[in-house]
């Protein structure tokens, strides 16, 4: 979970859910998401006040393109360069969009996967520009709402 949770986190969090009832829970009691369209976007909500869009890829996704079948070794290195490149393009199609918007870039790397992640503060004692960052993020990445 999170680092810090608000205290409004539950409430917030209910709103929310009923708002928008395409969101799931990444696990119980914390953050909710959304699938920002068809592209592999997806939006976070977490209860320490900060609103994520996110894309990434998992490793073993770019070891198998890389590898095309073969059971070849590949270092970690080589496919984290490669997860980099792979998802440049769906990143650099928003990212100046969600710089603006006042999102800072962040990039995330671990054993599973590969991510870039934009965050973005909200303020949860006001639900209703929480909710209108939430439809703004779906209508510019995801296409709907």
């Amino acid at each position: 979970m999170s680092d810090a949770m608000s205290p409004l986190w539950p409430d917030v969090r209910r709103t929310l859910a009923e708002s928008f009832p395409q969101s799931y829970d990444l696990e119980p009691g914390g953050a909710l998401a959304l699938d920002l369209g068809q592209d592999g976007w997806l939006l976070e909500i977490r209860p320490d006040g900060k609103v994520l869009c996110q894309y990434g890829v998992a490793m073993d996704d770019v070891m198998s393109l890389m590898s095309d079948g073969t059971p070849e070794d590949l270092g970690t290195d080589e496919v984290a360069k490669q997860a980099k490149y792979f998802i440049q393009p769906a990143v650099s199609k928003y990212r100046d969009l969600l710089l603006k918007s006042g999102f800072a870039e962040e990039s995330e790397m671990n054993e599973e996967y590969v991510a870039v992640s934009f965050e973005r503060p909200v303020d949860f004692h006001n639900v209703g520009k929480v909710q209108d960052l939430i439809r703004w993020c779906c209508r510019q990445i995801g296409g709907s709402m």
